[in-house]
């Protein structure tokens, strides 16, 4: 029999704010305990080159950066607590998507406690990317996509339009939303909806939305397709199908599996459920492309798992309602709390890097490797938080024995974006000259009005920088214990006097990737 939804605020949802309270809690809490993660420095930097898009992302979340940080600062508590504040949105929109299939104050709270427990959404909204948004941004579409269904006019599917844009404004995974739910749709008996114009008036709406940037793309080349060409080819690790499953499980808490399963089979298998299929199809036909991918990161689907939980939650809710079965409530919420407990130091820095290493002997658990790359002592996502202050303070140095001629002319080539990021943000602070990089969006930056008489060269070796320079002298080394291996020893050189005119040479140091 299907539950009628419910939409009317009352006393007992409290549930859902003191969940997202939580959230937020933990999130601040540990926004200290390690540095600037890679990323951050590279969106910090990119406020500075406010465009339409970005050689890997559409323009969005920088945006919203560039307004935040002009508002509060760069500091970490202040980078960071966007993120916090969507992950808590996250939690409180889950728990009322439950609501609104259905669901009592049972279904809510499980639903919201299952986002809260989440490794992957701890973590993810650790740090300021636009992952945080994606991950908001598909469960508002899920949420308005249910209302429309329902009924209730076109405004309804104009703002789920406004939304499905933002999020392609935010990241081109929403893409796989807006298929899925058209697949989803045609799936059901509300394909008749097709018929209105309703679905075409949203659709119609984001593309609106989205064609800035893709204008954008045309007028660069569609480098996003160049960047995804040789993340997948040299980047990322390929994972067989099983594996990826196995990794959903980690990453989503393994005690949240039987949630998100029950939401699979109440709306692919049961009459009560039926009406809301189109959201089990959405996540299916998401798996789908990921799987086809083959080198995808598991993080990448865990937009998809709040239309999986709301439902599942009311199916247990409803399953676990005879007198027998509703024991089982309490054990399923005490499980889901202890093994999101048991999983958080790999999502939120609540140890110091040598506790992190102890914990991981002691349980047993490390991280799947998603990238192919030398691993260091911690998971790559906190190894990429260190070293960046000890490699701005040796540049420093650096820069400062030069004489002051040199110093008028001199930038800083780092050899990704974390390196050039980490100048331009930390090292602005201390008076250093700005850095350009081949590596993604500062390739398209480029070399700016350089003359090529001197740059500061983070990384590679005299032989490769000879190539470009007649005159090449390794100055210092930046230390660092727990960064990436291909950072743990850096050399840094002087480099002098280009060899060839800088606009000639800079397209060989293109890296989208």
């Amino acid at each position: 029999m299907a539950v009628a939804p419910r939409t009317r605020w009352t006393a007992g949802d409290g549930v859902l704010p003191a969940l997202a309270a939580a959230f937020v809690a933990l999130e601040l809490a540990t926004v200290t305990r390690y540095g600037y993660f890679r990323d951050e420095l590279y969106y910090l930097a990119s406020t500075r080159h406010l465009d339409w898009g970005y050689v890997e992302h559409p323009p969005l979340s920088i945006a919203v950066l560039a307004a935040w940080t002009a508002a509060f600062g760069d500091s970490l508590p202040a980078l960071r607590l966007l993120p916090a504040l969507a992950g808590a949105a996250l939690v409180i929109l889950t728990g009322l998507l439950a609501r609104r299939l259905g669901g009592g104050l049972w279904a809510q709270g499980m639903a919201g406690l299952a986002v809260l427990a989440a490794p992957e959404y701890l973590g993810g909204n650790h740090i300021y990317s636009m992952n945080a948004f994606d991950r908001l941004l598909w469960a508002l579409a899920a949420y308005l996509w249910v209302g429309a269904l329902e009924g209730g006019g076109v405004r309804r599917w104009a703002w789920l339009g406004v939304v499905l844009g933002l999020g392609l404004l935010n990241k081109l995974s929403m893409l796989w939303l807006g298929a899925g739910l058209l697949v989803g749709l045609l799936a059901v008996p509300q394909r008749r909806r097709l018929l209105t114009r309703g679905p075409w008036l949203a659709a119609g709406v984001a593309a609106l939305l989205f064609l800035p940037h893709l204008l954008w793309q045309v007028q660069h080349g569609w480098p996003v397709r160049e960047f995804v060409h040789n993340a997948t080819t040299y980047k990322n690790v390929a994972v067989r199908p099983g594996d990826f499953l196995l990794q959903q499980i980690l990453f989503m808490n393994p005690a949240s599996f039987p949630i998100w399963l029950a939401g699979l089979a109440y709306c692919l298998l049961t009459r009560a459920g039926a009406r809301w299929r189109s959201l089990a199809v959405a996540y299916l036909t998401a798996l789908a492309i990921l799987l086809v991918q083959g080198t995808a990161k598991a993080g990448y689907l865990a937009p998809a798992y709040p239309m999986l939980l709301a439902p599942g939650a009311v199916a247990l809710e409803s399953w676990l309602a005879p007198r027998r079965l509703r024991r089982l409530r309490p054990v399923l919420a005490g499980a889901v709390l202890a093994l999101g407990a048991l999983l958080a130091p790999f999502a939120l820095p609540l140890l110091s890097p040598e506790g992190l290493a102890r914990y991981g002997r002691a349980t047993g658990l490390r991280l799947p490797q998603q990238e192919r790359l030398d691993q260091a002592e911690l998971p790559q996502h906190y190894a990429d938080m260190f070293g960046w202050p000890e490699m701005v303070e040796t540049v420093e140095r650096v820069y400062r024995s030069l004489p002051p001629r040199e110093q008028s002319r001199c930038v800083v080539f780092g050899q990704n974006y974390g390196e050039a990021g980490a100048i331009d943000v930390l090292g602005r602070r201390r008076g250093l000259p700005r850095a350009v990089s081949g590596h993604n969006s500062y390739w398209l930056w480029g070399p700016g009005d350089w003359t090529g008489e001197v740059m500061i060269v983070l990384g590679s070796n005299a032989e490769d920088n000879g190539a470009f320079f007649e005159s090449v002298e390794q100055v210092a080394t930046v230390r660092c214990r727990y960064c990436m291996p291909y950072e743990r020893d850096l050399p840094v050189f002087v480099c002098r006097r280009f060899r060839r005119p800088v606009a000639e040479a800079w397209p060989r140091v293109k890296m989208y990737i």
